[in-house]
């Protein structure tokens, strides 16, 4: 069974810097375009970024775009969000995500629809 364990989740100043890792199991790790979610309360849940397996490319929501970072590792099948310049809108749930569907496909063709699999869901909160 595929199993998600997000870790980094905490409270950081606006403008500060977090990291979120997400170490998957149960799949190879390297085949599958991976993705990363947020979610407010009362919002949908939105993507914020992917990453596609063969090449490592990454896709970035238009809200996150050149202020965080996806990578991944692949020797420690770990995914990572690098979070920088965060603005108090950042401070949601954040998820990461995947779907069998993935499997050397690109990441930018699934949807919130597409995702089997997820983290638990550790919250940011910002605050000065």
């Amino acid at each position: 069974q595929v199993h998600l364990a997000e870790s980094g989740g905490g409270s950081v100043q606006p403008g500060g810097s977090l990291r979120l890792s997400c170490v998957a199991s149960a799949f190879p790790f390297p085949y599958y375009a991976l993705a990363w979610f947020r979610q407010g309360p009362g919002d949908e849940r939105e993507r914020i970024g992917c990453i596609t397996s063969s090449d490592d490319s990454v896709r970035y929501a238009d809200s996150v775009k050149g202020r965080f970072t996806i990578s991944r590792d692949h020797s420690a099948n770990t995914m990572y969000l690098q979070m920088d310049s965060v603005r108090p809108e950042d401070a949601v749930i954040y998820y990461c995500a995947h779907t069998n569907a993935a499997m050397f496909r690109v990441c930018a063709l699934y949807t919130r629809a597409d995702y089997e699999d997820w983290g638990q869901g550790p919250r940011v909160t910002v605050s000065s």
